[in-house]
């Protein structure tokens, strides 16, 4: 057994919204649901979460909060956001930071306490689970390992999220799907083009909101 306990009140959280949105053809962060940006979808969901929040993108236009730039340059994928949300994290400075995907607009209200009560020492990451599927950009990671990061970005050409988790000690948090007035949603259903926004409105007036 473990004495360690990760005080959530303690966590920053950064939404990761500087992705190349190919597929939606627009910057997702700015993209419209029920008539409120993605990005605030993201930060009314994780505020309340996180002691604060700041959003990995070039810009955060309307928002009067942090703008964490990516360190690794030439848009290096989601792993360029987690390094830049550590070194930004560690800087404040917090033992842990919490990541949140822009896209994904239904995320849990209990993600990061729960993802924090998972840690069994201060060095393991916490990523989030649902239908059998992991979902890593959705992580609580220590910021004493943006270091290691940042070198097996220098060393690994396929940066791939699921290669660096190997390199450490990972748990998986499993959610549950959550009940609508149509059926189960998955909270990590994520939006990646036109059609996904469609069934995201859907989605959206089956939870009623």
């Amino acid at each position: 057994m473990t004495d360690f306990r990760l005080d959530q009140s303690t966590i920053p959280g950064v939404v990761l919204a500087g992705g190349r949105s190919s597929r939606m053809g627009r910057d997702k962060a700015g993209v419209m649901l029920g008539g409120r940006s993605l990005l605030d979808h993201a930060l009314s969901r994780l505020s309340p979460q996180a002691v604060s929040v700041a959003v990995n993108a070039d810009r955060a236009d309307g928002h009067r909060l942090p703008v964490v730039s990516d360190r690794i340059a030439g848009k290096a994928g989601p792993m360029a956001g987690i390094h830049a949300a550590m070194a930004y994290g560690a800087a404040l400075p917090a033992t842990h930071v919490v990541t949140v995907s822009v896209d994904c607009p239904f995320f849990p209200a209990d993600l990061v306490s729960r993802l924090a009560s998972a840690l069994s020492h201060p060095r393991q990451i916490a990523i989030a689970a649902s239908e059998g599927r992991s979902h890593p950009v959705f992580g609580l990671w220590p910021t004493a390992l943006a270091a290691d990061l940042e070198e097996w970005m220098g060393i690994d050409d396929k940066r791939r999220v699921r290669d660096f988790l190997l390199r450490h000690d990972v748990t998986e948090v499993a959610f549950p799907l959550h009940p609508t007035r149509a059926s189960l949603l998955d909270p990590f259903f994520n939006i990646n083009t036109p059609d996904d926004l469609m069934e995201a409105e859907r989605w959206l007036a089956a939870l009623g909101a």
